[in-house]
Formats: structure tokens, sequence, C-alpha cells
């Protein structure tokens, strides 16, 4: 008897509508549109800003989107994995306030913290739920409101980070598609580099570390794009060796939209063209778990069945990944 497979059946996805350019940032901070374009790529970023919202107000969006467009049952859902690195509160989980937003009375959920490879972690997660056979209805969504612990006055970190969610509904598969593979890694050491300082308990928010700017996120830019050059570009050729596929066997890569530079060097390591590389870090930046979920959202439509992806990710922590997937439905 083969063993269940956890097949994607649908993404759905949510952006704010206010675009934050490279030209209004520039009237924030020592910048400019050249720049932020020739060194990272972005020409512009969405900002969540209606008072009251939250990352959980973006994931629910996302999670509503996935279940309209599938025809899903919000009580037929059985498991709901929330990855984010912007919980609304330290607890309860934001997935727990995702579920209540979105209707999932019958499901249980929790949060996972892995920053820009949060996704892929919740991805790998969520598929051994279904592959276990105990569940057969399991919802991934990443989401991440950045532009809350985003400094608008570091001009080296602030036209890298957008808001946004993208959620993927997990069932079992009926056939040989479905999530079929994963590498997953981490660093500890590599905290030092990307962080956020204060606000944890090892620095408990007090008025100096407000004053000092603590609460933001903090990232020393030359060890976090050589790892992730390396990283990224190590774990994406590694599954494609591991599963014996070759560049023309891959129809997308789908990389954590963080750097340009940093998708290029990934994509020549698996010597694959530019049109094979989903990207869209021009128009949403870095939106951290997102990131990917928003790419197969934008692609869905150029995506069909038994299409093979690769899912690459790099992150604080250090963490990061890779999946690959056999695509399991046509366009809708």
């Amino acid at each position: 008897m083969s063993r269940i497979k956890a097949a994607i059946t649908g993404v759905g996805a949510y952006v704010p509508t206010y675009v934050l350019t490279n030209d209004e940032l520039s009237q924030m901070v020592d910048t400019t549109d050249e720049w932020i374009m020739q060194r990272i790529g972005i020409k512009e970023r969405r900002i969540l800003k209606e008072k009251g919202k939250a990352t959980s107000s973006l994931g629910a969006r996302a999670v509503k989107d996935l279940l309209a467009k599938t025809g899903t049952d919000p009580l037929d859902i059985q498991l709901l994995i929330c990855a984010t690195i912007t919980p609304d509160m330290h607890f309860p989980a934001t997935g727990n306030i995702i579920s209540e937003k979105t209707g999932l009375a019958n499901a249980f959920s929790f949060d996972i913290g892995a920053a820009c490879s949060g996704f892929i972690f919740a991805l790998e997660t969520g598929r051994r739920y279904v592959e276990s056979g105990a569940y057969q209805k399991v919802i991934v969504v990443g989401t991440d409101m950045m532009s809350a612990i985003v400094d608008y006055e570091d001009r080296t970190t602030c036209p890298l980070f957008g808001d946004g969610a993208g959620a993927v509904l997990l069932e079992p598969s009926k056939d040989d598609t479905g999530v079929l593979d994963s590498i997953l890694a981490v660093d500890g050491s590599g905290a030092k580099h990307l962080h956020m300082y204060a606000g944890g308990s090892l620095h408990p928010p007090t008025h100096a570390t407000v004053d000092a700017r603590q609460h933001f996120i903090f990232q020393e830019g030359q060890p976090v794009f050589k790892m992730a050059v390396s990283k990224m570009a190590d774990v994406s050729v590694e599954i494609m060796k591991r599963n014996n596929l070759s560049n023309k066997d891959i129809k997308f890569l789908v990389p954590h939209q963080a750097n340009m530079r940093i998708i290029e060097a990934t994509a020549r390591r698996m010597e694959i063209e530019r049109e094979q590389v989903m990207i869209n870090i021009d128009r949403y930046g870095n939106t951290t778990a997102a990131t990917i979920p928003l790419c197969l959202w934008d692609y869905e439509k150029q995506l069909k069945k038994g299409d093979n992806l690769v899912l690459s990710s790099f992150g604080a922590g250090f963490t990061w990944g890779s999946i690959y997937v056999k695509w399991s439905y046509d366009p809708k």
C-alpha cells in the first residue's frame, strides 16, 4: 500500500491596498529608487495602514480567499498552521485568532516562528499531519505585518520589507502529485546577525529599550547576504540531486523574495533560466513568511498538474530549506 501524500489543492492571498513606493521612502530616509533597485530589486511594497488591523487581519483575508476559491466549508478544516514573526501579541497564537475570524470552529491551530523560512517549515509540518492519515484538510498560512517592526529611520532595512499573507490548502493526494520531499536546516549562531533585540524574556520592554529603538529589526547585511546566497543555492541544488531532477525538469523555482541578487544566484546554481523563477519582489518586497505563498498565488494560472516546483528559503535564525512539490491541479 502506497503512503499518503499531501497535495496543495488551492492557494489564497491578501496584500494591503496602500502602496509604499521607493520615491516615498526617499522622502523619509536617505535613499533613492536607483539605489534600492540596484541592490535589492524592490520597486514598491504594500503596507497595512488601517487602524485596529494586524497580522491576523492579513492572514484571515488570505484564508477567506482560499476557502472561497476552493469552495471549502470552514467547518471542514481540521488544522491551521500559521507562520509568522509578527504575531498580534505574544499570546494567544495568531493562528488561533485567524481561526476565530474565519469560522474554523472545528480546527486546532498553532504558530511557527522561523522568520523567512516560516512558510517552508509550516508546509512541511502540515504535510506530515496529512501523511499520518489523521487530517484531511489542513491550511498553512504565512502572514507578516513587517511594517510593525521596521525602523523607518534605518535606510538599510526599511526598503526591504512589506506586509502580506498567503495560504494553501493541503489534502490527501489522489495520485503521485503533492509535497514529495524536503530539506530543512538551522544554525542558531546566526542570531547575532539578524534579530529583534528587545521585547522577549531576555530583554523585556522598558523605557530604555524603546528609547534605544531596540524593538525593530536589526540586520548585519553582509553576513546575512553571504549566508543566504550560499544556503539557498546549496539546498535547492541538493533537493534536485536527491530527486534526480535536471534543470529542464523544473517548471519553477519558488524562492523567498528577499533580494534579487540572492534569487539570481540560486537560479544560476540550479542552471535554470529566469523564466523558470517566480518573482514578485519588485511589487511586494520581503513579506517574510508570506513571500512563497504570494508567489504561488501570483503564478497559479501558469501552473499545470504535474509541474515540478522547488520552494526555497533562507531566514533569521539562521533558518533555510527547500521543498520539492509536484503540482496537483490545472488552472481553475
